[in-house]
């Protein structure tokens, strides 16, 4: 279901990745698992071994590019979907502990699945990121928060900053249109401050990634419910 394993090999070692039999075994059985379970429940729009080797498992191993992501570092997706960026990351580097979180119990069924299929132990949290954000257990938890996501930066700023301790570093992987001066006002709210913007391209394709740094806590009242989130962005 990915490409065959040169190839796999050469497309990731083109931007400085180096894939071991075991990562590219484990590739192909989430891949497998992938189309399986998009048979069932609503996944992926991409399925062709090409558009899952670059457009999801090396889109989202390019974040170990321009995130200083070290073994042991705690890092929660949200709003996780299928896994990415996280399970890719996960496969490529295993000692990350990482924390997977999506509102559609669902998916959490997939990821449950894929932890144990692959032996990549991960926490599944179904939750909404709102509420996830506000629970003691997960506020203000990890050193990385991520997200990829169709939601403007300010939106994706108040899901996620509150789960990132100060110190940390959310890092919201785009496409290449985003309008970062939108995100100013949200970002210095929530305790954080626009860190870096990076722009490359994969097969063509414009990516970003823009990392925010988390320098203060949250103020309590932040997330807010999904109703004010939607209706006035900060």
């Amino acid at each position: 279901m990915i490409l065959e394993k040169e190839k796999f090999r050469e497309l990731f070692a083109e931007q400085g990745f180096s894939v071991n039999d075991s990562c590219y075994d484990n590739f192909d059985k989430y891949s497998e698992l992938l189309c399986e379970w998009n048979e069932k429940i609503n996944l992926t729009a991409i399925t062709d071994p090409e558009g899952i080797s670059v457009k999801h498992f090396l889109d989202s191993v390019m974040l170990l590019k321009y995130a200083d992501i070290k073994d042991g570092n705690s890092l929660i997706d949200v709003g996780t979907g299928a896994g990415f960026p996280a399970i890719p990351l996960k496969i490529y580097r295993n000692h990350i502990n990482v924390t997977l979180l999506d509102s559609l119990n669902k998916r959490i069924n997939f990821l449950k699945t894929v932890s144990d299929e692959l032996s990549l132990p991960m926490e599944c949290i179904h939750s909404r990121a709102e509420e996830g954000g506000r629970n003691e257990k997960l506020r203000e938890h990890f050193d990385f928060a991520t997200a990829r996501a169709v939601a403007a930066m300010p939106v994706l700023c108040e899901y996620c900053l509150p789960f990132v301790k100060v110190g940390g570093i959310f890092a919201a992987m785009k496409g290449p249109n985003e309008d970062i001066s939108a995100a100013k006002n949200a970002v210095k709210i929530l305790g954080g401050e626009i860190e870096n913007i990076y722009e490359y391209t994969l097969n063509g394709d414009g990516r970003m990634i823009i990392t925010v740094k988390k320098i203060s806590h949250t103020p309590s009242k932040y997330p807010r419910n999904s109703g004010q989130i939607s209706k006035k962005s900060l």
